[in-house]
């Protein structure tokens, strides 16, 4: 599953990273964004485009074309809560 099938307030983990993809992947992994980490979706724009996480606290903005690259798990509502 990738990040881009979420929606707003769904909960997942990020379970890896596509092939080809190590100066997005490298962006990413600096702003926290690392395999086995809990976020949130925040929000969607309306046309999907951008997506906003919350991992570790913080708030990041993700184009449609990178969320592409994030693959993610999605959590259940039992599971823990993202800070």
């Amino acid at each position: 599953m990738f990040l881009q099938e979420l929606s707003p307030n769904d909960q997942g983990r990020v379970t890896g990273y596509s092939k080809g993809t190590s100066d997005y992947r490298r962006r990413l992994l600096a702003l926290g964004v690392t395999p086995g980490v809990l976020f949130q979706v925040t929000r969607v724009a309306p046309l999907g485009d951008p997506i906003e996480i919350r991992v570790r606290g913080s708030s990041i903005s993700v184009r449609k074309e990178e969320a592409r690259i994030l693959m993610v798990e999605k959590m259940d509502a039992n599971s823990p809560n993202v800070e």
